[in-house]
């Protein structure tokens, strides 16, 4: 049984439709208080910095896992990535990165395997076998779930 369930999960991801079934899986499986979505890396780190439209902490709270799309405009996944690992470690501080994409190439899997701060790669669609997979392994040791 599930002791509670994350504050916030932040969806960065251009795609309107995967981020509704994301969401809806997410809803599903009852593990996040606040599902937010940023539609590209700027954003993202716009959300995680607090900057502009995102200054209200409570309405913007830090989230614990982050799903990240590779191919979007503005700033794609690599980009937000080099900026995100420079952020200070009080902005990182207890975030999961999960790199959710369609991308099947093994060079971007590999890439990803070279960043320590993306916990895992998976292959959209988000499914609630996969979701509690990466909440039962990264979530259950700090005793947020049982």
């Amino acid at each position: 049984m599930r002791k509670q369930s994350l504050n916030c999960m932040l969806l960065v991801d251009d795609d309107e439709g995967h981020n509704y079934l994301t969401q809806l899986t997410i809803e599903d499986c009852a593990v996040a208080l606040n599902i937010r979505t940023a539609w590209n890396g700027r954003e993202a780190l716009d959300y995680l910095t607090g900057r502009g439209k995102y200054a209200d902490d409570a309405a913007f709270p830090r989230p614990q896992l982050i799903f990240l799309d590779i191919n979007m405009p503005v700033m794609d996944g690599w980009d937000f990535m080099a900026e995100y690992r420079a952020l200070d470690n009080a902005r990182k501080r207890d975030t999961m990165i999960v790199m959710l994409t369609t991308s099947m190439n093994p060079d971007d899997r590999e890439r990803a395997r070279g960043i320590p701060e993306i916990s895992e790669f998976r292959i959209k669609p988000l499914t609630r076998v996969s979701l509690e997979e990466v909440i039962q392994k990264y979530f259950s040791e700090h005793g947020r779930f049982g």
